[in-house]
């Protein structure tokens, strides 16, 4: 996604690998493995200080599990890189048979609304003070959120086409630089 808008994009899984760009995107996935990946890999502390210094991050799903501060439903001993005011729950809409499909207003992103794909998707079930929303399901369940540096999803915009909030985060990067 981000190739496609002409930014050039690099796998970071390694801490030297990090040093190379001005802002990262945490995919969808598994939180928990991450969290242990990126600690087993020397990830987690470099991840948290880029972060702390205001590197523009962008969280997806998963990645937005990582980038909150709390989480409940979290497995034992599962942690994440903090930062985002904000607390989730994971696989807040059930199991992967519970995958949905909605189109969401997003004021900052404009018309037309964004359809939002959601997988195994965590919900943000309270935002601190820091933070702002950004998007919320009919019902008022917050589901898009963004503060300072930070911006992350519930949802998969990569699986739709729709790079609005690629771009979105890419204006973050080209500012931060």
């Amino acid at each position: 996604m981000l190739r496609g808008l002409g930014a050039e994009a690099i796998p970071v899984k390694r801490p030297e690998e990090l040093a190379r760009v001005d802002g990262l995107v945490i995919p969808g996935g598994e939180s928990s493995v991450m969290d242990k990946l990126s600690r087993m890999f020397g990830m987690a502390e470099p991840l948290r200080a880029a972060i702390a210094s205001g590197m523009p991050v962008y969280g997806t799903c998963a990645g937005l599990i990582m980038l909150a501060d709390t989480v409940i439903d979290a497995i034992d001993g599962q942690q994440t890189l903090g930062g985002f005011d904000l607390v989730v729950r994971r696989n807040a809409f059930g199991s992967q048979l519970d995958s949905f499909e909605t189109d969401l207003e997003v004021p900052v992103l404009g018309d037309p609304p964004v359809h939002a794909v959601f997988i195994r998707a965590p919900i943000v079930e309270s935002v601190g003070e820091e933070a702002s929303v950004l998007a919320s399901l009919p019902d008022g369940r917050v589901v898009a959120v963004e503060q300072g540096n930070l911006l992350g999803t519930s949802f998969h915009p990569e699986m739709t086409g729709d790079t609005r909030f690629h771009e979105y985060f890419l204006t973050r990067v080209a500012g931060a630089s």
